[in-house]
């Protein structure tokens, strides 16, 4: 049996050796609204309280800004449950969460005109 840090508590024959559930506690909300695209970072902070192994690979994964879709793929862990690890971690301050950025720059009608006419040239 072997675990890695990247994926924590995985043997290489059987799979996950801890249900996700009972990684995140049994608990299926996060107290924090993340999205799928927000971007998470450690803050340099030490968590005063316990924290799993799970928790501590995400925070490790945190050195720069990282999407929560990211943080899911390298724990291998469903989104709802890493977004449940990741808002205990914000919720102690070792990390920070910003929605994702959207440019409120205006469609240009003519653009998307041009891109569907084209298709349709194509079929």
């Amino acid at each position: 049996m072997s675990a890695t840090q990247d994926a924590p508590l995985l043997d290489d024959a059987a799979g996950r050796l801890i249900r996700p559930y009972t990684v995140s506690g049994g608990r299926t909300r996060p107290t924090t609204v993340l999205d799928l695209l927000s971007l998470v970072m450690a803050t340099g902070t030490v968590p005063q309280i316990h924290l799993g192994p799970e928790h501590s690979v995400a925070l490790g994964l945190c050195g720069g800004p990282t999407s929560v879709a990211e943080i899911a793929a390298h724990l291998r862990l469903p989104a709802v449950v890493t977004k449940v690890l990741l808002s205990d971690l914000v919720d102690c301050g070792a990390v920070t969460a910003h929605p994702p950025a959207f440019h409120d720059m205006p469609t240009d009608r003519s653009l998307l005109e041009a891109v569907l006419d084209g298709l349709r040239r194509q079929l």
